[in-house]
């Protein structure tokens, strides 16, 4: 039970996203590696001081000398064995002797910032890849396993392996999906789609309340994950929170693009967002509708704010943006140094081919960024261990992951290279210039402590980026997608806002200097800030969509499990 909570978690705080790693090829891993090897053959003395030391260590170890012992929070030597067995303990050592000798390598390698954490962490992908606990033979939690149950772990591992080579593409699988289906015991809230194009459905959710705030709001979803992580379960519902505090609650459920459609760029999803504002305004009779995204829906929606104020639309109220980076920089996280230009261009190129870059490849590459939670710890569980992966929500959803269009994913990359939302209309995109000085909208920007994929510290540099009077920013006590399902009833839970009200500082570390902790979830304090930018409380309606748009499916809507 403890292990199983464990890799959920962990593997909860690394799920999917899009960002600069969308343009990262394999050329970038190759040229990380020559880069090592450039290195190391241009100082021949250095290298030979560097085996002189590990090959003292070895020699420790041999003669049970070595004081080498693992970090006490290193999950993968937690079994007594690795302390009190002889063999397991000296493997462990020299496997502690590798990664002690790679990281003194590194740190007297002439290297620049960018250039250093390529190098740390293509060697961290390769030392995690050779882990004594990644095999039988060096894994004595497995061997016990193997043991106590007279060999049928060792039989539920093959059979799990089987299973992932012919049903999950050669990738492990990280969640057991058996236990889940849409409209039943996952994204519940009931509702109906009333609107339905090419591209996407929008999904009208019933009311909860009496009455209801007039302003409604609309959430834009990223486009590589389905919307039904807003609805994943009662406690943990965004959606159902909304209506609870009597929000009207519409979202965007994308569909997934097929290779004929992979022709669908930005102008087309900031189309179809301006139709549903347009949707949400007709059915409920506001003449402002306020925005919520997140990741990559982030982007898509600080185009659309851009668009409309470029067009003179007022149709956006507020706009609240959750983990996501408008401008990056690549010493922002070690995987996004790897990006290259050169690697980017090839990405667009075998997309461009392919016509989608599939959700599986995607996925596939995603794991291979952080190896360790993603891959190596459900490699000991689902094949060494013979155990099944967690039964968890948030996993269910991460693999339920979509196609991204090849003209979408150019476009992202083109926001990524240019600095495009840093610039004041200078990129065009949308068919406008971007400029987010003219956005004047209030403002609600979250942050996760722990967020390796959109870093906390990226995503505050979005407060500067506005031409908005009103912005708050929040940094949530949690990773990625855990920073955003962060519903009240957790214990553990806190946040950090500005103590001051006023002008935000103009960088994350000065913010942070100024920020007070609070106990329990920002969803009430993120709320209140709503329910103040949602005009008055009229009477709940009484019937979903109106008469131009009535409805169709119940919610979660047909996009969300169409196969393709």
């Amino acid at each position: 039970m403890e292990k199983g909570f464990k890799l959920e978690n962990e593997a909860a705080q690394s799920t999917n996203a899009l960002g600069p790693m969308i343009g990262l090829a394999r050329e970038d891993f190759v040229g990380a590696v020559a880069l090592l090897l450039r290195e190391t053959a241009s100082d021949p003395s250095r290298v030979m001081r560097h085996a002189q030391s590990m090959g003292e260590d070895v020699v420790k170890i041999l003669t049970g000398k070595s004081e080498l012992a693992p970090d006490p929070k290193d999950k993968r030597f937690m079994d007594p064995a690795w302390q009190y067995n002889p063999f397991f303990r000296a493997g462990a050592q020299y496997y502690l002797a590798v990664q002690k000798g790679m990281r003194n390598w590194l740190e007297e390698l002439e290297l620049d910032e960018l250039e250093r954490n390529r190098a740390t962490f293509i060697s961290n992908i390769i030392l995690d890849g050779l882990a004594p606990t990644n095999t039988l033979a060096g894994n004595p939690t497995a061997q016990k396993r193997l043991i106590d149950s007279g060999g049928l772990s060792l039989i539920k591992g093959l059979k799990n392996a089987y299973d992932d080579m012919v049903n999950n593409k050669g990738m492990v699988s990280q969640v057991d999906k058996r236990p889940f289906k849409l409209g039943e015991n996952i994204a519940t809230s009931k509702g109906s789609v009333v609107m339905r194009t090419e591209m996407f459905e929008l999904v009208h959710y019933a009311p909860t309340t009496d009455e209801v705030y007039e302003v409604p709001q609309l959430t834009i979803p990223p486009q590589i994950n389905k919307m039904y992580i807003n609805d994943l379960s009662p406690d943990k519902s965004v959606i159902k929170f909304q209506l609870d505090n009597g929000i009207q609650t519409f979202v965007i459920s994308w569909r997934n693009p097929s290779k004929e459609q992979g022709v669908w760029a930005m102008a087309d999803y900031i189309e179809a967002c301006e139709e549903a504002l347009e949707a949400v305004s007709a059915i409920t009779g506001s003449k402002k509708v306020n925005v919520s995204a997140g990741c990559s829906g982030g982007q898509t929606a600080s185009v659309l704010a851009s668009k409309l104020a470029a067009t003179k639309n007022d149709i956006l109220g507020s706009l609240t943006l959750m983990v996501c980076v408008l401008h990056p920089k690549p010493t922002d996280s070690e995987a996004g140094s790897l990006v290259s230009e050169n690697g980017m261009a090839l990405a667009r190129q075998r997309a461009a081919k392919a016509g989608i870059i599939e959700a599986d490849n995607l996925a596939r590459g995603f794991a291979w960024l952080r190896p360790n939670d993603l891959i190596w710890n459900y490699v000991i569980n689902n094949y060494l261990l013979g155990a099944d992966p967690p039964a968890f929500d948030v996993l269910f959803w991460n693999a339920d992951a979509t196609n991204l269009s090849a003209s979408l994913m150019g476009d992202f990359l083109t926001l990524f290279e240019t600095l495009a939302f840093t610039k004041k209309g200078e990129i065009e995109m949308a068919d406008h210039k971007i400029d987010l000085s003219k956005v004047k909208s209030d403002m609600f920007i979250l942050g996760g402590v722990t967020d390796h994929i959109t870093p906390w510290k990226a995503t505050y540099r979005s407060t500067e980026l506005f031409g908005s009077k009103d912005v708050t920013y929040v940094l949530s006590q949690s990773g990625h997608m855990q920073a955003i399902l962060n519903p009240p009833g957790n214990p553990k839970a806190k946040y950090y806002v500005q103590k001051k009200k006023g002008k935000l500082p103009a960088t994350a570390d000065k913010w942070l200097e100024g920020a007070e902790e609070i106990k329990g979830s920002w969803w009430p304090f993120w709320m209140e800030w709503m329910q103040k930018r949602s005009g008055d409380q009229i009477a709940a309606p009484t019937e979903l969509g109106n008469d131009s748009y009535a409805p169709m499916d119940p919610a979660p809507g047909l996009y969300v499990v169409e196969e393709r």
